[in-house]
């Protein structure tokens, strides 16, 4: 991605399901294209996993880092800095086709994706363009350059202030959570939420400032939101993510995604 550097991304991914048998080739190929229940992939740790309820759009994947220092020890290079523009040179590109594929996921259990309600990944697109996006650290670098330019929202969390289990869901009638340090709210009725032991930690719009990344951070989960039809691009963008992730020196492991139908 930035020449410095290619970190050799983690094998292929293999499938699980919870329920039937898996079907043949064939019939995967057929499902993996159609609103019928979905392929995830099968993305290993040790320590967890995260379960995610029945959704016909939704596609997921996920992975944690560690840094070799805390990100207040861990300066963002220049490079990583110069992706955050709209011209910089990526593998891989956002179209309208995906834009619509987003907002459409988000819409299956409610939310409205519009104004302050619409994907991060748009507000990237919104913020760099208008010059008013900066550098915070440099693991929310590599998740803003990654978003930015695949199109997909990115949730990441602190992995010392999240705690298993995880799962993703529908946010609730009366759920809200702080998205922000000034102690704003967002109510999280039908967005899709990453819940952790607490509650709801992070969704496609904004993330939950209890578990956001911070000067002390150095393990980190990831959940790239990813849409039916644009697993390719997905995966695509989860090795670039990875590949970046390897040039400053971060460590990554696979977690496993287990869809559960209706």
């Amino acid at each position: 991605m930035s020449g410095n550097g290619r970190q050799k991304s983690a094998g292929v991914n293999r499938v699980l399901r919870t329920g039937p048998a898996k079907p043949d080739t064939k019939i995967r190929h057929q499902l993996a294209s159609s609103s019928a229940l979905p392929i995830f992939p099968l993305m290993k740790t040790e320590s967890f996993c995260i379960e995610v309820a029945g959704h016909p759009i939704l596609r997921p994947a996920a992975f944690t880092s560690r840094f070799t220092a805390p990100l207040g020890e861990t300066p963002a290079p220049q490079w990583l800095i110069d992706l955050l523009r709209l011209d910089a040179p990526a593998p891989i590109h956002r179209d309208e086709s995906l834009r619509l594929a987003v907002r459409d996921m988000l819409r299956h259990w409610g939310h409205k994706p519009a104004g302050r309600g619409k994907p991060a990944s748009e507000y990237l697109v919104r913020a760099v363009g208008e010059g008013v996006l900066e550098s915070i650290n440099a693991a929310v670098d590599v998740c803003n350059v990654v978003s930015l330019h695949s199109g997909f929202p990115i949730a990441l969390v602190d992995l010392d202030l999240a705690h298993p289990p995880f799962r993703v869901r529908s946010g609730k009638e009366d759920e809200s959570y702080v998205f922000n340090a000034s102690g704003q709210e967002m109510a999280l009725k039908g967005l899709i939420c990453l819940e952790d032991a607490v509650g709801p930690c992070a969704n496609p719009v904004k993330d939950a400032q209890r578990t956001k990344t911070h000067q002390g951070t150095v393990r980190t989960l990831t959940v790239m939101w990813g849409a039916v039809g644009y697993e390719d691009r997905r995966e695509a963008a989860v090795a670039w993510y990875k590949e970046i992730l390897g040039d400053l020196g971060a460590t990554v492991e696979a977690v496993e995604v287990r869809f559960n139908p209706p």
